[in-house]
């Protein structure tokens, strides 16, 4: 694929974060090493276009640089990810609130993009339905991801067992937003389908304890 800006930008703003907080642990990394095999990574990486997830893409394109250049084991590079992005005040602002991401507002376009992404047009991007919770449901909004970018592209780099500590993210990333996820399975551990379902955490009193 195209290492245009988009790549460039999520590429600098994952090692930033995995560098400052490799230098609070006094760890020894390359980091020319790292910045060089995610460009690699991407380079030779099957389009998925104007993908809604392509900061998820690149994601997991720099966690398997960071696997590949470091001593460290996944579970480290695991820790020294999910610890440089907690620390990043600027990734807690863009990632937003419970509020903002559980916007009913946002619900058409949500629905435009799981249609779409049926139509199969990029091998490796996600294909995701929908669920919008109703009153006897204990989710507000749900998604069902049939195909994974991440784990499709781990496949492709021959580390797919990488895959699943990215899914381990999803957790961090809805407790910054203070939500609640629940999900069952993975395409990383072997399911047909990813089920995310997401509500806040003090949307029914006593419920998320």
């Amino acid at each position: 694929m195209k290492y245009g800006f988009s790549q460039k930008l999520f590429g600098y703003f994952y090692h930033s974060s995995c560098m400052k907080q490799a230098k609070r642990q006094h760890l020894q990394i390359d980091s020319k090493a790292i910045k060089q095999e995610y460009r690699a990574i991407l380079t030779r990486a099957k389009d998925i276009g104007k993908s809604r997830l392509m900061s998820s893409y690149c994601m997991g394109a720099y966690f398997i640089a960071l696997n590949r250049n470091t001593t460290l084991s996944p579970e480290e590079c695991y820790a020294l990810y999910k610890d440089g992005l907690s620390a990043n005040q600027l990734f807690h602002k863009v990632m937003g609130n419970a509020d903002s991401y559980l916007d009913a507002k946002k619900l058409p376009a949500r629905k435009k993009w799981s249609a779409d992404s049926h139509k199969h047009k990029y091998e490796n991007d996600w294909v995701v339905d929908i669920l919008e919770g109703g009153a006897n449901d204990d989710f507000e909004l749900g998604y069902d991801y049939h195909t994974c970018g991440i784990c499709s592209l781990c496949r492709d780099e021959g580390c797919f067992e990488l895959a699943r500590y990215l899914c381990r993210m999803d957790y961090v990333l809805a407790d910054m937003m203070h939500m609640r996820l629940v999900r069952t399975q993975t395409i990383a551990e072997g399911a047909t389908h990813c089920d995310f379902r997401y509500s806040r955490i003090d949307s029914t009193p006593g419920k998320n304890s």
